[in-house]
């Protein structure tokens, strides 16, 4: 088809346009054949040399679409031909060169007398034209809707003449429909929020052409919002209009100037008209805004744009969540410090309204620890008033606090490993000090609760959200307790608490924590710092703990209890009432985790200094006697230094019982619980009274024996305890020991010494044979030189056996039992074990003393004289 065909087709389709309203007929062939027309129009732009102001068969269609336009024949909104129609039409317009280059072109390659920027204008006036009248019986602004779609990219483009042409034709529009604006509802046009945005940035674009341009659009679209506006406006709410109103003409926004010379200034206006979706919409365009790279002066507009709207409609968002991710997935585009800092800044607007709060810290934490540095870089300069620090503060905690308030999973939630992480970014950070000042008992034991938790897992052991590091693995380095260590480290550093942090440097205090079987040394070592250096935040934590303790899982007690009972050596512990102190410890002290009766005996021992508390503790000895038994050397060196310090008060039936279990431990492989033992076991004798020594009479003179071999104990504190209490045992019996007993040398140097020492026990003892039997019991210790003291008291003390007992027990029991120990490894006691032997053999060998006396005086008198 030539060119003069097809501009015949396009007149004779413009001319019947203008005949519809008189001939029905006309109009009924239009409208059958609609979709052929769509076609060929849609061939015969196709069939345009691109990038050609020259043809006039474009401008024809263009002219031809706006004539039955206007008679209600819309070839560009319906099916999907005529949305492919439209979008070819309005790329063939914008893609065109620019008219510098059109000029040049001209001027390099004269064809013709023809003017291209002539040809150009008249073009571009027909495309403008074709799309006004798409807008001139529009009263749902369905219209509009549809041209901003396909309008949208070529306003965002990155190159100038197609932005320009963009916005000079969204302009036109814009100025077209506010001149014959008759809108009706119900309104179609679901884009304002976006619109308005878009705009906007226009209105700061780095192009003047284009900026004015915007500005002028923006004139009449606030025209058309207020119409909107007014329209679906709730018609009970005249007062929040009447602001609205009165806010444009407090702006000037009416003049267009206003808007080109300070774009910001839309945002404070159109702000009023829009409702929370469009808020949204004008948020998320602005946030595109801020990928522009190539136009530094755009990405400030969008960042004004930004604080501005947030500044004046915070309270009425509802998307939240989806602007919180475009903002995080856009900080690491943002070249400019001031663009960031806006952008900071509007989050934080977020974050300290308390309908937000929880929303955007919920966000936060779904990103990767530890934090990139732009996230980072937002906690550390989290910007909100003074009343709000705290608030935040206090939900950030929160959501880490709710992890521990929950049974221990078989994997640690993620938000408390991103909740401590970021912690660590605010602590860091100086915005929220004074809100950490406040916090600082709640943060600290927080943060060591979650050391707790912590201890011995790596990240697998968390329970990663999918997809969250797609793009990167996470290093084998990163630890869950890392990231508690290092926030506990810098609340420290960040509350002034120096010289505790100084304490747990020196002490390897955070190696301890981050232990498995230290941690609570760990606690104890810091609980004590805080308590020695500041006692005023030492208190603020103990009152704290006090309603705490019994919440949470075991470990969330077990670091509160750890840290609670090292607080009870302040005096101020003694204001607690009862139930908070002793009563709590006593239900610890029945706890199944022996860590639980550690800490209880801990903090019993700290109250046990404050006298008018020792009546209360009193009523715990029985529970704390039947710990004497347990296993956990911890356990019973507590039990027995508590009891020491009670024992005096303590009736003679529960005393006379006590001792029996503490004969029990004498001889413990464990060195400091038979120190102890003993020790606790004189004290026991010294606190019996007179009227109960006769019955206590046994059991002392029974302890005897175990005392004495215990003075040869290779330990120096066991050795010198059995010497302290055999003495006790002495003044008990009223004897006077002799001297020998206190040679602190080994027995076999000096045997002489140990004969004087049995001839003394072979005096003031009867039933020898039992004290023989006792002994021998000894001689199977696994320590040498208690079995060769053992032996040799066994060698020596023998020749003072009644020869009644030894006629009727004989003495085969003790011979074979030093038999055996001819066959010991250890030299020295084979010798001794010998001379034993040879001693006793010789006691049964020869005749009864007695015997012997009364034989030569029965000889003597039948002698002759």
């Amino acid at each position: 088809m030539s060119e003069l065909e097809k501009l015949t087709f396009l007149r004779s389709l413009s001319s019947l346009s203008r005949t519809l309203p008189y001939d029905e007929t006309t109009e009924s062939f239009i409208h059958s054949h609609t979709a052929d027309i769509v076609h060929t129009l849609n061939m015969l732009v196709r069939e345009e040399p691109q990038h050609s102001v020259f043809s006039p068969v474009l401008q024809e269609v263009f002219v031809t679409i706006a004539d039955l336009s206007y008679q209600d024949v819309h070839l560009l909104f319906g099916s999907e031909d005529r949305v492919d129609l439209f979008s070819l039409i309005i790329k063939s317009m914008i893609t065109l060169p620019s008219v510098k280059t059109l000029t040049h072109l001209q001027e390099i390659m004269p064809s013709g007398s023809y003017n291209s920027e002539c040809l150009y204008r008249q073009m571009f006036q027909a495309f403008s034209e074709m799309l006004q009248s798409l807008v001139v019986k529009d009263p749902h602004l369905e219209n509009l809707d549809t041209i901003f779609t396909h309008m949208d990219p070529w306003l965002q483009s990155v190159k100038d003449h197609e932005r320009e042409r963009a916005a000079a034709s969204m302009t036109q529009v814009l100025k077209c429909l506010s001149r014959h604006l008759n809108l009706k509802l119900p309104l179609q046009f679901q884009r304002l929020g976006h619109l308005v945005a878009l705009m906007a940035l226009l209105c700061g674009d780095p192009l003047k052409e284009v900026a004015e341009e915007a500005a002028e659009g923006t004139h009449y679209l606030l025209h058309i919002t207020l119409r909107l506006k007014y329209i679906t406006q709730d018609k009970k709410n005249h007062q929040s209009w009447r602001r609205a109103m009165k806010t444009c003409r407090e702006l000037e926004l009416y003049n267009i100037k206003q808007f080109y010379s300070c774009p910001f200034k839309i945002a404070q206006v159109f702000e009023v008209f829009l409702n929370s979706n469009e808020l949204c919409q004008f948020v998320m365009t602005t946030l595109d805004g801020l990928k522009n790279l190539k136009h530094p002066c755009t990405q400030q507009s969008a960042g004004e744009l930004l604080i501005t709207l947030v500044t004046n409609a915070e309270s009425r968002f509802e998307k939240v969540p989806e602007i919180m991710g475009v903002i995080c997935s856009r900080l690491s585009v943002i070249s400019q410090p001031r663009v960031r800092h806006q952008v900071i800044s509007t989050v934080s607007l977020f974050i300290s309204r308390p309908k937000y709060t929880d929303i955007v810290i919920k966000h936060l934490l779904c990103h990767p620890v530890p934090y990139d540095r732009y996230l980072a870089e937002f906690w550390r300069t989290l910007e909100v008033e003074l009343p709000s620090t705290t608030w935040i503060l206090w939900r950030l905690l929160r959501k880490l606090q709710k992890c521990h308030n929950v049974p221990i999973q078989e994997k640690m939630a993620y938000v408390a490993v991103a909740a401590t992480d970021a912690l660590y970014e605010v602590f860091v950070g100086n915005r929220l000090q004074a809100a950490t000042f406040r916090l600082f008992p709640q943060l600290l034991m927080t943060l060591l609760i979650q050391v707790h938790h912590s201890v011995g897992l790596t990240m697998s052991d968390v329970a990663i959200p999918h997809g969250l590091y797609t793009e990167q693995e996470v290093s084998s380095e990163v630890t869950p307790v890392c990231f508690a260590i290092q926030a506990t480290k810098t609340l420290l550093l960040r509350t002034q608490c120096w010289q505790e942090f100084n304490i747990m440097e020196k002490h390897k205090g955070w190696t301890l924590l981050a232990g498995k079987d230290c941690h609570l040394q760990g606690i104890s070592l810091l609980a004590n710092a805080l308590l020695e250096r500041n006692h005023l935040l030492a208190h603020k934590v103990m009152y704290l703990l006090v309603p705490l303790l019994n919440r949470g899982n075991d470990k969330h007690k077990l670091t509160s209890a750890a840290f609670f009972v090292e607080l009870l050596q302040s005096p101020v512990s003694r204001r607690l009432p009862s139930i908070y102190s002793v009563a709590r410890l006593k239900d610890w002290l029945r706890h199944g985790n022996n860590l639980f009766k550690i800490v209880a005996l801990k903090g019993l021992c700290y109250l046990i200094r404050h006298r008018e508390m020792r009546e209360d503790i009193s009523s715990l000895l029985p529970c704390i006697i039947d710990l004497l038994c347990e296993t956990d050397e911890k356990i019973v060196l507590l039990a027995i230094k508590i009891i020491l310090q009670l024992v005096r008060t303590m009736d003679f039936p529960t005393l006379a019982a006590m001792m029996r279990t503490l004969f029990s431990l004498f001889g413990d492989v464990r060195p400091e619980v038979h120190h102890f033992s003993v020790t606790l076991f004189g004290a026991c004798i010294k606190s019996v009274k007179h009227t109960d020594k006769k019955t206590i009479e046994n059991q002392v003179l029974g302890s005897l024996v175990p005392l004495l071999l215990y003075t040869q104990d290779e330990n120096y504190a066991v050795a010198e305890a059995s010497r302290q209490v055999l003495t006790i045992c002495a003044q008990f019996l009223k004897w006077k020991l002799p001297q020998e007993v206190y040679c602190k040398g080994p027995w076999y140097i000096h045997p002489s010494e140990v004969g004087t020492i049995c001839k003394f026990f072979g005096k003031k003892c009867k039933g020898k044979v039992n004290i023989l039997a006792q002994t021998l019991m000894f001689s199977k210790n696994a320590k040498l030189p208690i079995r060769r003291a053992a032996v040799l008291f066994v060698g020596l003390f023998s020749k003072y056996m009644d020869h009644n007992e030894v006629r009727m027990k004989g003495t085969d029991w003790i011979e074979d039992d030093l038999r055996d120990l001819l066959n010991d490894p250890e030299p020295s006691l084979r010798i001794v074990a010998s001379q034993a032997l040879f001693r006793v053999q010789k006691v049964e060998a020869d005749p009864d003393p007695g015997q012997t006396v009364g034989g030569w005086r029965k000889l003597l008198c039948h002698l002759p004289t």
